[in-house]
């Protein structure tokens, strides 16, 4: 009763895969699947896939990279794609200091904007935060009464003292194959430092497929090894990851059936 809370099967290295990766969901363990958007085309197909797949759901988005084209018909847009009961999140947004793709400020303007957006439509955050962890704190607590939906961070690689600031927002983290490198010293801590219930694991595919597969297309149901490196981590056996996890994202996910 794997949950990967974060995939991009809307991804033009995996979309035309998508029948025979979703058909192997059951055979690998895995119950549900959230395909992420990270600008308007994307969000479109993820909401497509949704629809076309059961065990799929979908989060709509417009990622700090597109910033630049976060504006009021592309809101209006993704209140509308929200209308399909299948869409369980606002993501992934955020803020990326390390690329800066996009002016800062307006990474800022856009990630403040589906905040608010993303209370109007009653639905939980997944957020996308690289170099950027003291910026998007101050966001966040600035924002905090726009949060009661619920707010993930994604792939996440901030402190294990930032965690507990984090916490106090009540958000979740979701770690993925990086968990699994040779110098994930960093992110073990970060991931013993989560409280339980508030833990989930992700793929982030086609991106950073987890060893001992590092260097391939990642996919869906490559989860497994995140399970497994976690549970080493946390002294605790992967069907226990996978009953909390799966608690975890019905939780945070409300339209998750």
């Amino acid at each position: 009763m794997m949950i990967d809370t974060h995939c991009h099967l809307n991804d033009e290295k995996l979309l035309p895969q998508a029948d025979r990766i979703v058909s192997e969901f059951e055979s690998e363990g895995i119950t549900r699947a959230i395909c992420v958007g990270y600008d308007m085309p994307s969000s479109e197909s993820a909401v497509s896939l949704a629809k076309k797949y059961e065990s799929v759901y979908a989060a709509i988005g417009i990622h700090p990279h597109d910033a630049e084209s976060a504006d009021y018909p592309a809101y209006e847009r993704l209140a509308t794609l929200s209308s399909c009961e299948k869409v369980v999140a606002i993501g992934e947004i955020g803020l990326d200091y390390h690329y800066d793709n996009c002016p800062r400020a307006i990474q800022r303007g856009a990630f403040a904007e589906q905040i608010e957006l993303a209370q109007t439509l009653g639905l939980p955050l997944i957020l996308h935060v690289r170099d950027a962890y003291e910026e998007a704190k101050r966001v966040l607590y600035d924002m905090s009464s726009y949060l009661t939906n619920g707010v993930l961070l994604h792939c996440y690689s901030g402190s294990k003292e930032m965690v507990t600031d984090f916490s106090r927002l009540d958000a979740y983290f979701a770690f993925g194959g990086a968990i699994t490198f040779k110098n994930a010293k960093h992110n073990i801590e970060a991931l013993k430092a989560v409280p339980r219930d508030r833990l989930l694991f992700e793929t982030d595919c086609p991106y950073m497929t987890p060893e001992p597969f590092r260097g391939r297309v990642n996919e869906p149901k490559y989860i497994k090894y995140v399970y497994e490196r976690a549970a080493e981590a946390l002294g605790a056996s992967v069907p226990q990851l996978e009953e909390e996890t799966y608690n975890n994202a019905k939780r945070l996910f409300i339209r998750m059936k």
